[in-house]
């Protein structure tokens, strides 16, 4: 569920219990760009020891930020991955290829945020199709521009 503020000088506030959840998938869908007059897109993650989050992709128009609220994730970032723990904070900058997933030894439960925002509960919503079986991967592949979420192949990944 999306929020909408009347203005953009409104505050924009999602209570716990209207957030969507997502199970097949781990998200709980917090603030689209739409409620926030396009200053960001907001949701959690909350992955099982060693869950998948998100294959390699790069965002075209805006940055994402990474808050481990609790546990740990490993995240690829160019060629690189790293483990954020708890208390850690990641932003990778548009243009930059990256991934998440669970660390091995570890559940993960972490805050995305996109900047500027980017209406992206659709596209998460077809990702849970997809877990579902209801979908097809390459459905999404024409949507890339759409959701400003570019796949990409990365030999570290």
């Amino acid at each position: 569920m999306s929020v909408f503020a009347a203005n953009p000088h409104d505050p924009v506030i999602v209570r716990a219990h209207d957030a969507e959840l997502l199970p097949e998938i781990g998200h709980l869908l917090l603030a689209d760009a739409s409620a926030s007059n396009g200053a960001l897109s907001a949701h959690r993650i909350q992955l099982a020891r060693g869950a998948g989050g998100a294959v390699p992709h790069r965002h075209d128009r805006s940055s994402e930020l990474f808050f481990i609220v609790d546990g740990a994730l490993e995240l690829l970032v160019g060629s690189q991955i790293i483990t954020a723990g708890s208390g850690d904070l990641l932003v990778v900058p548009r243009r930059h290829d990256h991934a998440f997933r669970a660390a091995p030894t570890s559940t993960a439960d972490a805050l995305i945020v996109i900047t500027p925002g980017v209406e992206r509960f659709d596209y998460l919503r077809q990702v849970a199709r997809i877990r579902r079986g209801e979908a097809d991967r390459d459905s999404l592949l024409t949507e890339q521009d759409r959701y400003d979420t570019h796949f990409v192949t990365s030999p570290v990944w």
